[in-house]
């Protein structure tokens, strides 16, 4: 497969940036399950030096992103359909947790976030729907007042936003998503927290539902 990567801007450290634009990639769909990368391509599509790539694509190895391949580089790993049902299991309670949380301390969440969201919906690009999303639910993490559910819901969302990343392209349920983003914002201004969980609770087992049907279309639509 020929990597059509864009290149990076000048700056001095650029790990970051190469494991950024390789974890849009795969999230995206440009770096499909099962691709082989080499530190070589990469470093000459991003026209950087093979370091940052070799130590971007360590990071990635660590996520669980990519596996070592047969002779040389790497291949980008498999979406598992069962390990991402049982991550979006741990996730539930973690943002119903968040969302108890914050509404018992009368938070509010901004309804710039939802509006942004719903743009983004109605477009055509997969990164903006996924960093939408990704805000919004990070900003029930900052409004629960325990920095701990923020940080231990991080490790998941590497692995989520590729997944989401995997359905989002032709979703029928972007509208919906939103819709219940602000059920979920608006139960936590009430300071409802008992309802403010739940429709979280309800909220995660729909996205995780929708999200296992379309993963498992698309993976059979890439093994047909």
């Amino acid at each position: 497969m020929s990597l059509e990567l864009a290149r990076i801007r000048t700056r001095t450290d650029y790990v970051d940036e190469v494991y950024r634009v390789l974890l849009d990639a795969i999230s995206d769909g440009t770096l499909a399950p099962g691709t082989r990368l080499t530190q070589e391509e990469i470093a000459e599509q991003l026209a950087v030096s093979r370091s940052p790539v070799l130590q971007a694509l360590r990071l990635l190895k660590k996520d669980g992103l990519v596996r070592d391949a047969p002779g040389r580089g790497v291949l980008v790993a498999p979406l598992d359909v069962q390990w991402i049902g049982q991550l979006y299991e741990v996730r539930g309670a973690l943002d119903a947790l968040a969302a108890r949380l914050a509404a018992r301390r009368g938070a509010r969440i901004d309804p710039q976030l939802i509006e942004a969201g719903r743009r983004a919906s109605r477009g055509n690009d997969v990164k903006a729907m996924i960093d939408a999303d990704i805000a919004f639910h990070h900003a029930v993490y900052e409004a629960c007042g325990n920095p701990l559910i923020g940080q231990s819901a991080q490790t998941h969302w590497v692995h989520l936003r590729r997944v989401m990343g995997a359905v989002l392209q032709s979703s029928r349920l972007r509208d919906a998503i939103w819709d219940e983003h602000e059920q979920i914002a608006q139960a936590i201004a009430d300071g409802d927290a008992e309802r403010a969980g739940a429709q979280v609770e309800r909220h995660t087992e729909r996205a995780r539902a929708n999200l296992l049907e379309r993963l498992g279309e698309v993976l059979r639509e890439r093994s047909a």
